[in-house]
C-alpha cells in the first residue's frame, strides 16, 4: 500500500471517530465524576451553601460529585480561561451582577448565548445554537416595533430554559448599609434593577457634617483598572467612576446623553453625537472627538490569524467591549466636538449596550499602546495597568493596590463634580471585619455583602445611625454548565440536575428571604420584559430528576451509581 493511500485510510478512519456522537462513546458506563466549582466559604458563605446543598442532591442522583471551592480570582481562572480540554470545568455557580447598562436585555440575549463569543467571550458555557443565534441577531435589529422585539426576547427565554444551559434559581435583593449619620438619606438614590450602590449615588450623595470621605469594601480583589477590560464587580464600579461614557443608564434604566451634549439619530443606520464642550482627561488634555472615535476603534481593534490548515478567525485586542462595538461600521469626525457613526444594521439597543457601555478612553494615551499590542501574537489589552490610568470622569485615581485598595478623589474639573471629596474601596474579604467597620464607623457606606442578609438587618436594628437598603437586582445566581463535553452536553442530564435545585428553600432558608426567584437571563426587576408566558418550572425535587433520567433511558446498578443509557 503507498504512503499515500496509508495517509487517506488514517484520515478517513479519524473523520469517522469524529463522527461519532459523544454519547456513543460512553453508551451504558458509569457517568464519570463532576467537579461543581464555587468560591471558598470564607469569601461568600451564601454561594458556597447553596453549592454543598446541590451537591449533595445530585449525589442522590447516583453520581459521584466533589464540591471544590477555589478563591474568587482562582475561579475567574478556572472558568473564563480553561473552557476546553483536559483541564476544562464542568460546572459552577456563577452569578451576573446587574449592570445600569444591563437594563436593556440585549447584553444578556446576544452575549452570553450567541456562537460567536464562545471561544473569548461571555459564552464561557460552549452554547450553540443556530436557532438561537438567529433570534439573538433578530431582537438587535427590530428598531421600529418594540412590541415584537418582546416577543423575540420571549421566545429567546424559552429556548434557553428548555435548553436548561444555565440552570437559574435567583435574582438577588442584596442588602446596602449606609449610615445616614454621615450621609443624607434622601440623597441616597436606588436605581432600578441595580440597588443604591449606583454611579448616581456616588456623585450625588450629601454629607451631613465636615467629613466628606466615602468609605466602603469589597470582598474581591480588584484585578486591576483598565478601560477596556470588564474586570469584574467592584472594578467595574470604579471604572464607571473615573471614566466617563458618551451616554448614561438613569435611575429609571433609560439611556440619556452625559459625556455628550446630544445623540440625533439621522436614520436608522446614521447617529450624530456631539460632546460637551470643555471637557478635560484627568491629565488637563482636552476630549475631543477623535478621543470618542478612538474608545470605539480600539474596541474594535484587532488582527486576523491564520492556522495551520489556512482558517481564518480574528482575534480582538479588547475581546471584553468588541462585542459592544462590532456593529460600528464607520465613524466620521465632523468637528472637534461632534462624530457620527454608521451602524452595520439597525440596533435597538445601540444606546443602551454601545455608547452607554463604552468607556471613553484618551487616545494620546492608548493609541500607542494599542498599536504595539498589535505587534506581539501573544497578548492582549486585559494585560495593560496604568500606574496612575487617565480618564475624564467625576473621580479621578489617587492611588490603589488592587490587592488591598482604590482610592479616588473628586475631580474638580467636571462638570458633575461630585458632593463628597474622596472615595475610599477596601479589600475586606474577612466579613467579621467588615461587620467590625460598619458598625464602629470606620466604614461609612457597606455595598457589598456576601454573608447573611439577616445579620446586617440585625445590626441595623440596633443601630439607629445604619439604614438597610435592598432591591431587586438586574443580576442573578445560577448554576452553569460546560455544554461542550458530556454529561452536561445532554439537555436531559442538564434539566435532570436543575431539578435538585431547591430554589424556594435556598431563597428562605440561605438568603434570609433576600431573593427573588428566577428563572431566566432576563430579570423580574425588568417587567416590561418578562411579559411572556409562563416558562417551564424544574421544581420536582430528586424523585422527579431520577424520573426524568430514567425516562431517557438511563439506568442504575446494584451500587446506586448512574449509568448513560445504553446504545
Amino acid at each position: 500500500m503507498s504512503r499515500k493511500l496509508v495517509s487517506v485510510v488514517v484520515l478517513l478512519l479519524m473523520l469517522l471517530v469524529l463522527a461519532i456522537p459523544a454519547a456513543s462513546q460512553t453508551a451504558g458506563e458509569a457517568v464519570p465524576a463532576i467537579i461543581v466549582r464555587s468560591v471558598t466559604q470564607a469569601e461568600r458563605p451564601i454561594e458556597f451553601e447553596t453549592t454543598r446543598l446541590v451537591v449533595e442532591n445530585m449525589r442522590q442522583l447516583g453520581l459521584d460529585v466533589e464540591h471544590r471551592a477555589v478563591p474568587w480570582a482562582q475561579l475567574i481562572d478556572e472558568i473564563w480561561y480553561t473552557r476546553t480540554g483536559d483541564e476544562a470545568w464542568e460546572m459552577t455557580y456563577w452569578r451576573m451582577v446587574g449592570r445600569p447598562e444591563r437594563s436593556d436585555p440585549d447584553e444578556f440575549t446576544y452575549n452570553l448565548f450567541h456562537s460567536s463569543v464562545r471561544d473569548g467571550g461571555y459564552n464561557f458555557i460552549g452554547y450553540n445554537n443556530p436557532d438561537y443565534d438567529a433570534l439573538a441577531e433578530a431582537q438587535r435589529v427590530e428598531v421600529a416595533d418594540k412590541e415584537a422585539r418582546l416577543d423575540i426576547i420571549c421566545e429567546a427565554q424559552q429556548i434557553i430554559r428548555d435548553d436548561m444551559v444555565n440552570a437559574y434559581f435567583v435574582h438577588p435583593l442584596t442588602p446596602q448599609v449606609v449610615n445616614t449619620e454621615v450621609f443624607s438619606a434622601d440623597s441616597v438614590v436606588t436605581q432600578a434593577g441595580i440597588g443604591v450602590h449606583n454611579f448616581w449615588t456616588w456623585i450625588g450623595i450629601e454629607p451631613t457634617g465636615d467629613s466628606k470621605d466615602l468609605v466602603t469594601s469589597t470582598t474581591s480583589f480588584l484585578n486591576s483598572f483598565n478601560p477596556l477590560e470588564i474586570a469584574g464587580d467592584a472594578p467595574s464600579r470604579v471604572t464607571e467612576m473615573t471614566w466617563d461614557r458618551l451616554m448614561r443608564i438613569n435611575p429609571i434604566g433609560v439611556a440619556e446623553p452625559w459625556a455628550a451634549e446630544s445623540v440625533v439619530w439621522e436614520d436608522p443606520l446614521n447617529v450624530v453625537v456631539t460632546l460637551r464642550a470643555g471637557m478635560t482627561w484627568h491629565d488637563g488634555e482636552p476630549v475631543q472627538s477623535d478621543d470618542a472615535a478612538y474608545s470605539f476603534e480600539a474596541a474594535l481593534a484587532g488582527t486576523t490569524q491564520t492556522d495551520e490548515d489556512g482558517n481564518e478567525s480574528f482575534r480582538a485586542e479588547a475581546p471584553d467591549y468588541y462585542p459592544f462595538a462590532r456593529n460600528v461600521a464607520n465613524i466620521e469626525i465632523i468637528d472637534d466636538l461632534s462624530l457620527r457613526f454608521t451602524l452595520h444594521t439597525p440596533s435597538a439597543a445601540f444606546e443602551t449596550s454601545s455608547l452607554a457601555k463604552l468607556n471613553l478612553i484618551p487616545k494620546h494615551v492608548w493609541e500607542p499602546i494599542i498599536e504595539d499590542l498589535l505587534t506581539k501574537d501573544d497578548a492582549d489589552v486585559d494585560s495593560i495597568q496604568e500606574e496612575i490610568p487617565i480618564g475624564s470622569g467625576p473621580f479621578k485615581y489617587v492611588a490603589f493596590d488592587v490587592n488591598e485598595f482604590v482610592l479616588l478623589e473628586a475631580f474638580d474639573d467636571h462638570w458633575a463634580r461630585p458632593k463628597i471629596d474622596t472615595w475610599l474601596m477596601n479589600v475586606l474579604p474577612n466579613q467579621e471585619a467588615t461587620l467590625g467597620q460598619i458598625q464602629s464607623g470606620e466604614m461609612n457606606f457597606l455595598w457589598e455583602w456576601p454573608g447573611d442578609p439577616g445579620v446586617l438587618q440585625q445590626i441595623v436594628d440596633d443601630n439607629e445611625h445604619l439604614d438597610l437598603f435592598s432591591a431587586v437586582s438586574i443580576g442573578f445566581q445560577y448554576f452553569a454548565f460546560n455544554v461542550r463535553y458530556a454529561p452536561f452536553d445532554d439537555v436531559t442530564f442538564r434539566q435532570a440536575v436543575a431539578h435538585t435545585i431547591p430554589q424556594q428553600f435556598i431563597i428562605d432558608n440561605i438568603y434570609n428571604g433576600f431573593a427573588a426567584p428566577a428563572d431566566s437571563f432576563v430579570s423580574a426587576a425588568l417587567e416590561y420584559w418578562r411579559q411572556c408566558d409562563d416558562l417551564p418550572t424544574y421544581d420536582l425535587g430528586i424523585d422527579g430528576a431520577r424520573e426524568l433520567l430514567a425516562d431517557a433511558g438511563y439506568t442504575w446498578d446494584d451500587d446506586g451509581r448512574l449509568h448513560y443509557p445504553a446504545e
